[in-house]
């Protein structure tokens, strides 16, 4: 049996504002996620800095403006699938194939085991993702190797929510398993999505009606491939986070297998989190205009069986 894998640990680091009378205070009710106990016993042993001096009294007072530095020592990280597939590369652009279960930046339990930690070993340069996919969906990930690229593709994603359909020079292509059957061939979500509070995570983002506008356009592909379950395509001409799991949820037809968003667009229990997996999304298509070059470039990622 192979060895656990630890990382290196990682420091994080917090500007204090008003409302935190001490040090402990300030963990304890900012990150939930451990008791205060646990975060009195890390500023004991020294794990936590004010302005890059250790602070052994969890009663320490803080001030607006100072500097916060939490180190958690190095841990094993979860096991997560590496396979990432080259689909398209030149000097501007690299597009991969990302599996499901990887995550795409450092969070929560994952540090090293991410899409930016496969990148940075295999590019001395590692080129910078232009979007997010979440850690249970599969498919096209679109990354910029130069600044002007980079420039280029961004104000891509910003102009896709007001240009016309014909006009946009980004378009991203889902597939999706819902459950039910009883769709239209054809339907718009246009539920907007923002953030709600959440016990462990302080927030999470979820359907709700002072959120931010989010348009998808969904299409039956299939009925019934597996019982009372239907595959979808679904064009978003907005990338809001989850907006596919959310959207397709406040439809009444929750993703298949989604541990965290249920019939509305609202979480599922307090104990389910983004970052779990179970459900089957996937990056179908990127149809883009290059950013120096001016061509129209189609990348298709083959989705997994139940989404063929």
């Amino acid at each position: 049996m192979a060895e656990p894998y630890f990382n290196q640990g990682w420091t994080y680091e917090d500007r204090v504002t008003t409302g935190h009378a001490t040090l402990l205070d300030y963990y304890a009710t900012r990150y939930t996620h451990s008791s205060r106990q646990d975060w009195r016993d890390r500023i004991q042993a020294g794990l936590i800095a004010i302005d890059h001096t250790v602070s052994l009294d969890p009663q320490t007072p803080l001030k607006a403006g100072q500097l916060l530095s939490y180190y958690r020592p190095p841990w094993v990280e979860p096991a997560v699938p590496l396979d990432v597939a080259v689909l398209y590369e030149d000097d501007d652009l690299l597009i991969l194939h990302k599996p499901s279960g990887l995550p795409v930046l450092p969070g929560g339990g994952f540090l090293d085991h991410t899409l930016l930690g496969w990148l940075k070993r295999h590019y001395e340069q590692p080129p910078i993702p232009m979007h997010r996919l979440g850690r249970g969906t599969s498919g096209v990930m679109l990354l910029a190797k130069t600044a002007i690229a980079r420039s280029v593709l961004s104000k891509g994603f910003r102009d896709s929510t007001t240009c016309g359909e014909a006009n946009r020079s980004i378009q991203k292509t889902y597939r999706a398993l819902v459950t039910g059957i009883d769709l239209p061939a054809t339907f718009t979500v246009t539920q907007p999505i923002g953030k709600v509070a959440h016990p462990t995570l302080r927030y999470l983002y979820a359907a709700t009606d002072t959120g931010k506008e989010a348009i998808s356009h969904c299409r039956v592909l299939k009925r019934g491939l597996i019982p009372n379950t239907t595959v979808l395509d679904v064009i978003i001409p907005t990338g809001r986070p989850h907006q596919i799991r959310i959207h397709l949820a406040a439809a009444g037809h929750p993703l298949w297998g989604d541990p965290l968003y249920g019939v509305g667009g609202a979480a599922i229990g307090q104990k389910s989190v983004p970052g779990e997996c179970g459900y089957y999304l996937h990056a179908y298509k990127l149809r883009l205009t290059h950013p120096t070059g001016g061509h129209e470039l189609v990348i298709i990622a083959k989705p997994p069986q139940l989404l063929n």
